[in-house]
């Protein structure tokens, strides 16, 4: 997963007690007089847990349980799970990224859901289908994310934004001078660069009949995908990217230039709201552009969501309270909270949220976008196809051959680590 910084803007919201009875889990009277007395885990994402406050102070009261909340990055909580868990200190409910969602259930670390089908059509297909694997649900999903145009109004207004990618790279060549720069973004890396290569037909995996992907179809080397590495190179060629850009500090080098007010637009997502806002910059925030064959630069959807935990002694409890913290009234109070974007169907078009030009970019950016491939065999093509990228951006190798290395890679990888499948 990448950075995992995100925005926290705090409004306290009323009246999620009285939607309890009418959103909440139903129960039978003996299974809460099973629950008395109870206690559950939960691990919530850093500096979010305001979000989820009221929810969970409701669901004490109507089910006469204690709820102790511990925050932890969500993108670390598999890793202490895999040692709290078995040891008995874990979690009952954490909350994770989608694409870990394969792996952590290939390893036994996560409860299947069993809630009704009503309860799943609340959300958006993408963001129910990343808590997915072989047909069983094992989690509900919290919010969705993904990549984004961030522009300096100072720099360029709303009016003059190139619509393509070509057009940023026109404009780039016109104003990049070694010190400032156009259009920035970190093309070294597939979690951006898939943006581009998937635009003329590039995939991660390909997929079966049934929806499933097919970790022995890799397409992170075929026509397209090299075309579009093709196209990224030219940044990189002609100086319209900085060399620090390239690596892992190309992200704070990215960062710094945008908010010293030396990059015009940068490719970056909703967790860099709050520092941007910080720093002062004028900015604004919109859709990726669209490629010369006229689609639309697509993106993965990240998605965070509620799971529980195999090690939990009150699966049963924990799953309602999954259920309850997911839902639609404690999904928008969240948003309220945190400015996550909610994965509720409902919310999409909903004028609190939509006022917002983040949850607007994000809402409409997701139209062009599929989830990160949550199977186990995804472990293995990140740092390959990062390498391979980073060739491509410092002129060591081709587009062809450097992905061509990377596939075999992960190819080889896949067949060592996952033979059973």
């Amino acid at each position: 997963m990448k950075k995992a910084k995100r925005c926290s803007v705090f409004m306290l919201c009323a009246a999620v007690s009285l939607s309890l009875a009418a959103c909440g889990p139903k129960e039978s009277s003996s299974a809460k007089s099973s629950s008395k007395g109870s206690e559950l885990v939960v691990w919530e994402d850093k500096e979010k847990s305001t979000g989820i406050k009221d929810a969970v102070a409701a669901f004490e009261k109507e089910h006469d349980v204690q709820v102790k909340v511990v925050e932890k990055p969500y993108a670390k909580q598999i890793e202490d799970l895999r040692m709290d868990g078995p040891a008995g200190t874990g979690p009952d409910v954490l909350t994770m990224p989608g694409d870990q969602i394969g792996t952590a259930v290939t390893e036994g670390l996560l409860k299947e859901l069993h809630v009704k089908k009503d309860v799943q059509s609340l959300y958006t297909d993408a963001s129910i289908q990343s808590q997915m694997v072989d047909q069983k649900l094992y989690g509900l999903p919290k919010a969705v994310e993904t990549t984004v145009l961030f522009y300096n109004k100072d720099l360029i207004s709303e009016k003059e934004l190139p619509k393509t990618l070509e057009e940023w790279y026109d404009y780039s060549k016109k104003t990049a001078d070694g010190s400032k720069f156009g259009f920035l973004a970190l093309f070294d890396q597939i979690y951006y660069a898939e943006s581009v290569m998937s635009g003329y037909g590039g995939y991660i995996f390909g997929k079966d009949k049934d929806g499933s992907y097919n970790p022995s179809d890799i397409g992170i080397n075929n026509e397209g995908a090299v075309k579009g590495a093709a196209l990224m190179q030219k940044f990189y060629k002609e100086g319209l990217f900085p060399a620090g850009i390239i690596g892992e500090q190309g992200i704070n080098v990215l960062e710094s230039l945008f908010t010293e007010g030396k990059a015009a637009a940068i490719i970056s997502g909703p967790w860099n709201v709050e520092a941007f806002s910080k720093a002062g910059i004028n900015y604004g925030i919109t859709k990726l552009p669209k490629l010369e064959n006229g689609k639309n630069m697509s993106s993965f959807i990240g998605v965070k969501s509620y799971n529980v935990s195999a090690f939990s002694k009150n699966a049963e409890l924990a799953q309602e309270l999954a259920v309850f913290l997911a839902n639609e009234n404690n999904s928008k109070t969240r948003y309220e909270e945190t400015k996550e974007v909610p994965a509720v169907k409902s919310l999409a078009n909903d004028p609190a949220i939509m006022k917002s030009e983040a949850a607007r970019a994000v809402t409409e950016q997701s139209r062009f976008s599929e989830p990160t491939p949550n199977i186990p065999e995804m472990n293995e093509i990140w740092t390959p196809a990062d390498s391979a990228l980073q060739t491509v951006a410092t002129g060591k190798a081709d587009p062809k051959q450097a992905l061509d290395q990377a596939a075999e890679t992960a190819k080889g990888q896949i067949k060592a680590k996952h033979s059973g499948k």
